[in-house]
């Protein structure tokens, strides 16, 4: 039964992978493979438990008598709870973040962004257009702000074919930028709440090779765009019908919106509560604030409802299910043992961390980033450094203790993946069905430059570590 739930998981894999073609939602396959899985394992739950948690298993009947019943219960109650409350601090996390940036939307404050957006030198607004993707995908997640960047780029530009330069520049600055911050990327998010990571040392170790990782590319798309290009009217638009804020009060709305997801981390440290708290909390008193602003429009016919919300809604919902269902397929495979299988078989013919960061974005290229990184996090367990005295290879094993390279290695190379081909990240996803971008097109006008970028800042992390 192991092997088989290994199998449903593997083949939810490739539906995943070849989703684009097969024109299969990736939302669906995950919670389907997830679901599938904990309903297989609780079939079997008497072997599963006696292999993987005896002891837990016998103070839990406190000397009652083993049952089908109580195995049930054990797994409901001890095992499958566990994993739930895992994914649904991802989840809250970001539906507090979709819920934070759909009220600054909707108040206008991300207007000042299209007021930035006045020049005509195509390198120029580039630039300009790339280093505010890279700033905003560091605080909010990938989709969210890929999607609202790419709804101001169509805005700005109308002709298509510069859009899918400048389309493919947003992607890989929302990527690179997401991958920087522990708050900006699901990857970095479950790293950091799991404790694999601190925040302060996975942004420092990330900087550079970010930075490279996306440069790079950027510089290179650059070179395919001529010295002017045409640009519709950017000045910020008349909110007059729709809100009653004005400058100085979306500006307000903005810093506290941008400033608050900038204090989760500093929150965290200080609590030692959950990330997903702190998204909460900022969330409630930026929604405070947006009545007090806007105390004579509620409940009233002017509060617009913009594209952009129902875009983020859409998606961030498909973001959070694919989420929740991959951590619950994978916790699955976890508690029937498998994975520690797949540990020592790495072990013995790997050995490797960097050889592992290379294999897992190679897979993430066409398997999702976040699917990717989940695998491959979940194989090894955080190691104590205290403990490391233990082990009879110290070196290697230092990989894996808090703040170890692995975590930063694998986070790094599975969301770079994404810049390789569009079908390993959702940013890329939403501009092959924004601006109707072909795999093949993609790869040969940005995937080979950023395949060199990664691998380039791969090499940087690997120099400093």
């Amino acid at each position: 039964m192991a092997l088989v739930i290994l199998s449903i998981l593997l083949i939810g894999y490739v539906l995943i992978a070849t989703g684009y073609a097969t024109n299969v939602n990736r939302a669906a396959v995950a919670m389907f493979v997830g679901t599938a899985g904990w309903v297989l394992y609780i079939c079997y739950g008497t072997d599963f438990v006696m292999n993987q948690h005896p002891d837990g298993y016998a103070d839990f009947l406190g000397g009652a008598a083993a049952s089908s019943s109580n195995v049930k219960q054990y797994i409901a109650q001890e095992v499958f709870i566990k994993y739930v409350g895992k994914g649904a601090e991802i989840v809250l996390f970001l539906l507090a973040t979709m819920t934070i940036v759909e009220i600054l939307n909707n108040n206008g404050c991300f207007d000042f962004l299209s007021e930035l957006l006045k020049t005509r030198n195509s390198k120029k607004l580039l630039w300009i257009m790339s280093i505010m993707t890279f700033i905003i995908s560091a605080n909010l997640d990938n989709l969210t702000t890929t999607t609202m960047m790419l709804v101001i780029m169509h805005k700005l530009l109308p002709n298509r074919r510069q859009r899918m330069i400048y389309g493919c520049a947003i992607v890989l600055a929302a990527n690179c930028g997401g991958a920087l911050t522990v708050i900006g990327d699901p990857n970095g998010l479950v790293l950091w709440s799991t404790g694999a990571v601190t925040a302060s040392n996975f942004s420092a170790s990330l900087a550079l090779p970010c930075l490279i990782a996306w440069g790079l590319p950027t510089y290179w798309l650059g070179r395919s765009l001529p010295d002017h290009t045409d640009i519709q009217c950017t000045t910020m638009p008349y909110r007059g019908d729709d809100t009653n804020l004005n400058r100085w009060q979306r500006l307000v709305m903005l810093i506290l919106g941008i400033g608050g997801l900038w204090f989760i981390p500093t929150f965290h440290n200080i609590t030692k509560l959950s990330p997903f708290l702190g998204a909460l909390c900022v969330l409630s008193f930026l929604w405070i604030v947006n009545e007090i602003f806007n105390h004579k429009l509620m409940n009233a016919d002017q509060m617009m409802q913009r594209p952009v919300p129902r875009a983020l809604q859409y998606g961030i919902i498909q973001l959070m299910l694919f989420v929740l269902g991959i951590m619950l397929a994978i916790g699955v495979v976890r508690e029937t043992g498998i994975l520690s299988h797949v540990t020592h078989l790495l072990d013995f013919n790997i050995h490797n961390v960097w050889i592992m960061g290379v294999i897992a974005g190679i897979v993430s290229c066409a398997l999702d980033s976040f699917a990717t990184c989940m695998s491959f996090i979940s194989i090894y367990p955080v190691v104590d450094a205290e403990n490391l005295s233990h082990f009879t290879d110290s070196s290697y094993m230092s990989a894996f203790v808090q703040n170890g390279i692995y975590w930063k290695a694998i986070a790094y190379c599975s969301a770079m993946g994404g810049n390789i081909l569009p079908l390993g990240s959702v940013s890329g996803l939403a501009l092959m069905k924004m601006e109707r971008i072909h795999v093949g097109w993609y790869f040969k006008n940005v995937g080979f430059i950023a395949l060199a970028g990664w691998l380039l800042g791969l090499a940087v992390m690997w120099f400093f570590n």
